[in-house]
């Protein structure tokens, strides 16, 4: 893949590269619609393949905040189309990693070394290159490491990126201006955390001694000490991504092996720890040789404060959703459903809002359940497209702690569905 030798760093740099994309977008919907004039029956396929494609680059130049955006938005498979989520699930995986020369320059600007003043041997070239930083192999007296390396300009320019990326995000998602505003709140905010390397590296040992115990699942020790701002040392774990996994046509046990790793060790974690690893794309996995769970990054976490944990728990482990006085009082708790509805809008939203924690609800609801089942997802992102054209949820509604939680829950689901694995969903419940 071929490297980047430079970012974009200034506020002035970063609007550039957004109104050179923007006045691309513009042009590919002018060919579209000329287009369209001779052939009435022409789809919008190749114009939102053309678009993500303009997006995409446009945003993996940039790295940081807008890169993350695609990466998360490619885990929504119901609210885009799917050229955007085939072009932004790169970012999952690899996106165009930086030079040599800028890996060093960074190593020299937060250690006052170069990297072959540190290791014993340090590859220039990436192993993984993602949204926030990429990864290079290293060795030190005779250990081999990962090192985390964040690329530059990218905390400083958080809350100027997503002020460009709303209207692309504004026109991709459909959400109204307060949902949106909202959103982009709660995202900068677990962004600004996830640039945090020094952060990081504490809650890594925290969360990895908390789980520890865990069956199948690993994690690295890291090293504070080659640790900084910018840039991450942990030891590395050999395994495959969840994709390369995938190809080497795994057993059905051992699919389940793997998904039962995963449901556990996110569910001790919200069960017990109230506070979650919130990123589950498959890139922060690996599964190694010895069929174990590897965990490689803890940068986002979502924190579960009680007012949102109990009410919300409540709802899908409990006989709450069996009292409609009680459901209607979670909603509430949970802002779900306003002090100024209309006695026809608490009702709508009720049943609305019944019928979606119903279908969310249901790997809870027995003791195992089988995430092959193309049902659940089917049903799902039928429900997801049928409220997304409904004029009620174009206001915002639910506390900002949804957007991480819902991400997190849905990502997993997504993972153990591509894993086709039964588990066992009894293991870890909520206290409620």
């Amino acid at each position: 893949m071929k490297t980047q030798k430079t970012i974009p760093t200034t506020k002035v740099e970063r609007s550039a590269k957004f109104v050179k994309t923007g006045i691309q977008i513009g042009g590919n919907y002018i060919k579209h619609y000329s287009k369209k004039l001779f052939n009435p029956n022409l789809d919008r396929e190749q114009l939102n393949e053309d678009n993500a494609t303009d997006i995409y680059q446009s945003l993996s130049e940039l790295k940081g905040s807008a890169l993350k955006i695609a990466q998360m938005l490619s885990m929504d498979k119901n609210i885009l189309p799917k050229s955007y989520v085939d072009k932004f699930s790169q970012s999952q995986y690899n996106a165009p990693p930086l030079s040599g020369p800028l890996i060093v320059r960074t190593f020299t600007k937060n250690f006052g070394k170069t990297p072959e003043n540190i290791f014993d041997s340090f590859n220039l070239n990436s192993s993984n290159a993602a949204s926030i930083g990429q990864v290079h192999q290293a060795m030190l007296n005779g250990k081999k490491l990962a090192i985390k390396i964040q690329y530059p300009g990218v905390g400083d320019s958080i809350s100027s990126d997503l002020k460009l990326v709303k209207p692309f995000a504004f026109r991709l998602l459909g959400m109204s201006e307060r949902e949106l505003n909202i959103y982009i709140k709660e995202v900068e905010e677990r962004l600004l955390e996830e640039t945090d390397y020094e952060l990081e590296v504490r809650r890594s040992i925290q969360f990895s001694e908390a789980c520890k115990n865990l069956d199948h699942v690993i994690f690295p020790k890291y090293y504070p000490e080659l640790s900084g701002k910018r840039i991450i040392t942990m030891d590395w774990i050999d395994g495959q991504h969840l994709k390369e996994f995938l190809q080497t046509n795994p057993s059905p046990e051992l699919r389940n092996k793997i998904g039962q790793a995963l449901w556990d060790f996110y569910n001790f974690q919200q069960h017990e720890l109230r506070a979650v690893h919130a990123d589950p794309h498959p890139g922060n996995f690996m599964i190694t040789s010895d069929e174990t769970l590897g965990v490689i990054d803890f940068g986002c976490i979502k924190e579960m404060p009680d007012d949102f944990y109990y009410p919300f728990f409540s709802l899908i482990s409990t006989d709450v959703m069996n009292d409609k006085h009680k459901t209607i009082e979670a909603f509430r708790k949970l802002d779900m459903i306003h002090a100024d509805d209309s006695a026809e809008q608490v009702e709508f939203y009720y049943q609305s809002y019944r019928e979606m924690i119903s279908l969310f609800a249901k790997p809870y609801t027995s003791k195992s359940f089988d995430f092959s089942e193309p049902d659940f997802f089917e049903q799902l992102y039928a429900y997801g497209e049928k409220i997304s054209k409904m004029p009620e949820f174009k206001q915002a509604r639910g506390v900002k702690h949804f957007i991480y939680v819902n991400r997190t829950n849905f990502g997993l689901y997504q993972i153990l569905h591509e894993l086709k694995a039964t588990v066992k969903t009894d293991t870890f419940k909520p206290h409620v």
